[in-house]
């Protein structure tokens, strides 16, 4: 039998093999949720995913060369929410909005980001973008239906801060009160912005940085999805990692009982990404558990990028 060979004209070569990437990046995850010592139950809801897709040659006539044998792409994505409204109805609105979240992600007929192009990266970033606050003005929605439903749950509300890895790229989307930390170099960086009336009055001078802390209205929310009194403000930021940095996502059950000092000084040391989340939660009930606790670590190795 005779076989037909051409060679392929200039200018329509076909494209090359595609690089690995994202499937270089390694995360030791850690996650603790603490009820604390003083609220009968825990309003804080949080979790982690690997996300990806992945190509595995099955069979094939064509030359070994020719295809690769696997392909893989992979994302992280981290959530965590702080429910507030009583107890029962601060549970049912962190749990639900994390829930409908996941729910909105895994119908969505995109999944994950393809950001190794430079050709289609700008439109990608901006197509995730758009698709990440629509799933946060959903959920509120959902929220508020829920609460017009259910009279018991009236005025339940939640924070809602979530991170997704991809390669080198980190998006964090965020309202509320609980906070996303970059460690990076020894040095602690709050990567969100409290959004509490305290923290507004800071912003625009009327108290000191310093007054936040211990101002009466510190735990009072300008924003969070839910609450019918609340107006959402969504914060939508993009950063690059390098190889060695630390994510860190926790409630202010974490932050108002441990310093940032503290933090940081832990984040320095060798232990693993669960070892510090529980010695974390340890010293926020040392120093009065008086909040539920929920600490997340994603301590991030890629030879991707590196200082």
């Amino acid at each position: 039998m005779e076989t037909l060979e051409f060679e392929i004209p200039l200018g329509l070569a076909e494209p090359e093999l595609p690089h690995p990437f994202s499937s270089l990046v390694h995360i030791d995850f850690g996650a603790v949720s603490h009820p604390g010592k003083v609220r009968p139950n825990n309003e804080d809801s949080y979790v982690i995913y690997q996300t990806g897709r992945s190509w595995e040659r099955l069979m094939t006539n064509l030359s070994e060369k020719d295809l690769p044998e696997r392909f893989d792409e992979k994302g992280f994505a981290m959530v965590i929410a702080d429910g507030m409204g009583g107890s029962a109805a601060g549970q049912v609105a962190s749990s639900l909005a994390v829930r409908v979240g996941v729910n909105l992600v895994l119908q969505s007929p995109k999944w994950a980001l393809k950001l190794d192009r430079p050709e289609t990266r700008d439109r990608e970033i901006a197509e995730g973008k758009q698709r990440a606050e629509k799933y946060f003005q959903k959920i509120d929605q959902t929220l508020l239906e829920y609460s017009r439903n259910f009279p018991s749950l009236k005025g339940m509300g939640t924070t809602l801060t979530a991170t997704y890895i991809y390669g080198t790229d980190l998006f964090l989307i965020h309202t509320g009160d609980s906070r996303a930390y970059l460690f990076r170099g020894e040095k602690l960086w709050q990567l969100t912005h409290d959004q509490t009336v305290a923290q507004a009055l800071a912003d625009s001078g009327a108290i000191t940085p310093e007054e936040v802390a211990t101002h009466r209205f510190r735990h009072t929310l300008t924003s969070c999805l839910g609450a019918q009194e609340s107006r959402l403000t969504l914060e939508i930021n993009q950063y690059t990692l390098l190889d060695g940095d630390q994510i860190l996502l926790c409630t202010d059950g974490l932050t108002n009982e441990v310093t940032n000092d503290a933090i940081a000084g832990l984040l320095a040391t060798q232990q693993s990404a669960p070892e510090i989340c529980n010695t974390l939660v340890d010293l926020a009930m040392q120093s009065g558990g008086r909040d539920n606790i929920t600490v997340l670590l994603a301590r991030y190795t890629s030879p991707l990028h590196s200082e």
